[in-house]
């Protein structure tokens, strides 16, 4: 089932609570929050606090996308957030069938992220495990950037 998840990556930060009170009144089903350290990526975004505030105003789903090193370290905070959906990179988690299995307990969907580069095979054996797959279609780190037509070969 497709679900309509907008990012609040493209927001203007400034107005932050009125484009959680548009969101949240319209049909979109889940808030899409893009984590990111500057490390994993060369950007930064926003954080826990963040992510705090914004699924304080929502009954929708908030669907975490970290773009972080050792997301490990993380999925206790972001659940304590309130993160209905933790996502993980495939190339940041050394044990990422742990870290799944760590975000699943707490009653968080699990969701792999795999980057443009990565090969798709690189899921076989850890695909049963997730709840979702995060194809990125653009190098992760700014929103903007053209889209990778190599990314549809993945999909399919």
């Amino acid at each position: 089932m497709p679900y309509i998840a907008p990012s609040i990556l493209a927001a203007d930060f400034l107005h932050l609570a009125d484009v959680c009170t548009m969101l949240n009144n319209s049909e979109a089903d889940w808030f899409h929050l893009d984590v990111m350290d500057g490390s994993f990526v060369p950007n930064i975004s926003f954080g826990i606090p963040i992510v705090a505030q914004i699924s304080q105003t929502t009954q929708k789903v908030c669907d975490v996308h970290l773009m972080i090193v050792e997301p490990e370290k993380y999925i206790d905070a972001f659940h304590k957030a309130g993160a209905n959906i933790l996502t993980v990179h495939i190339e940041a988690c050394t044990h990422l069938h742990r870290t799944l299995q760590h975000i699943r307990s707490l009653g968080m969907k699990a969701g792999i992220a795999i980057n443009p580069h990565t090969p798709i095979e690189s899921l076989v054996d850890i695909i049963v495990e997730a709840d979702l797959i995060c194809v990125m279609s653009v190098n992760p780190g700014f929103g903007g950037q053209q889209f990778i037509p190599q990314t549809l070969q993945k999909i399919t």
